[in-house]
């Protein structure tokens, strides 16, 4: 089972409103959705301010190494490179760098290497998951097609690895192409839980610790090592992004059933018409009755969904407190991801990676 499981704050029952009253809701819901994002954006400038000039030089360097003579190359990788990520793993390389004391300019193009890695993630994802929209744009694949988004991440991926090779460490090598080797294996593993209602939570969790959580260990590690702290340091912000990527995804995974498409940057419960078997559902199959499992196999295992259906599996998620407990156990990954910063002194930096993991959690409020 995940650990740690800590109980969120208690559901508000529904109740029946006037036409008036429902109109008043809608205000008051837009309001929250819009102070939210107020937040989160004021967290993600402030990362961003920490590490003002070296994110130009990462952003400069990511510009220079899509380049290719073949013209269809940086027109889609800068479709999406320029689609309005947040660069937390990039960041997280700076950050971490900082952290350590690190002077030098290596932690640059390592962390143009890590954005590169997840851009490429990204290119394929939104294939094999035949998505049209990302981060609130249609996406590569439904642009240019297929073939031509698998073409441009595998070209990115590639010069991730020729950013490794012109670093010169084996052991940032090491670092980051194990991630980018496991991650492969994550998206093979979701590919195998997918449509499957029987996935218990230890698969799940395997899936996103891989898929995700192991580019931010390797993100804030490589950090570490390039400058060259003791392996105690190198471990303890690799278990930082570990804990902090893990909640990320638990965070996203319950977003898709709860946030809107504005906020979210993708289509609302494209998990469930995917058949995506992540938290929120695991948690609302094991604690429904018959009915409610007979549900989720008909309109994830069978594909057999109707209109209405997104609706009813959002009332199923609330009734059994699935999205409450998938964030109540972000909450306790971000605060583990907190607590390995505890060997490091009090610092602008330390206080900016505590504040993200903070930040992570509360995207969901």
């Amino acid at each position: 089972m995940l650990d740690p499981q800590e109980r969120g704050v208690k559901r508000t029952p529904r109740v029946g409103f006037g036409a008036s009253r429902e109109v008043g809701i809608v205000a008051l819901a837009a309001g929250v959705e819009e102070e939210r994002f107020r937040a989160t954006r004021a967290t993600l400038d402030a990362l961003q301010t920490l590490v003002g000039g070296d994110l130009l030089a990462v952003n400069r360097a990511v510009v220079d190494h899509m380049q290719s003579p073949v013209a269809l190359i940086p027109q889609l990788a800068g479709h999406i490179v320029a689609s309005g990520g947040k660069r937390l793993r990039p960041i997280m390389t700076l950050i971490s760098a900082r952290l350590c004391g690190y002077t030098g300019t290596r932690h640059i193009p390592l962390a143009a290497c890590v954005e590169f890695i997840h851009t490429a993630t990204l290119l394929h994802d939104d294939v094999v998951d035949t998505s049209e929209l990302r981060r609130g744009e249609a996406t590569a694949n439904a642009v240019w097609g297929n073939q031509a988004s698998v073409l441009v991440g595998d070209f990115l991926f590639s010069r991730a690895f020729q950013l490794m090779v012109e670093d010169g460490s084996l052991r940032v090598l090491e670092i980051l192409s194990s991630a980018s080797a496991v991650i492969a294996e994550g998206e093979v593993m979701q590919l195998i839980t997918s449509n499957d209602t029987s996935t218990n939570e230890d698969d799940y969790l395997a899936v996103i610790t891989a898929k995700t959580a192991r580019l931010f260990a390797a993100a804030c590690e490589v950090g570490a090592v390039v400058a060259e702290r003791p392996d105690e340091d190198c471990r303890a912000l690799a278990d930082y992004g570990l804990n902090f990527g893990i909640s990320f995804q638990l965070v996203d995974d319950a977003l898709d059933y709860s946030a809107s498409q504005a906020t979210l940057g993708k289509t609302v419960g494209d998990d469930f018409r995917e058949g995506k078997i992540t938290l929120p559902v695991v948690l609302a199959y094991a604690r429904g009755d018959e009915t409610a499992r007979a549900f989720w196999r008909r309109a994830l295992e069978s594909g057999v969904q109707n209109d209405d259906d997104l609706e009813h599996a959002i009332a199923l998620m609330e009734a059994s407190d699935a999205l409450t407990d998938t964030i109540a156990r972000a909450r306790g990954y971000g605060a583990t991801a907190q607590g390995a910063l505890s060997r490091f002194p009090d610092s602008v930096e330390t206080r900016a990676l505590i504040e993200a993991a903070e930040f992570c959690v509360e995207r969901a409020y």
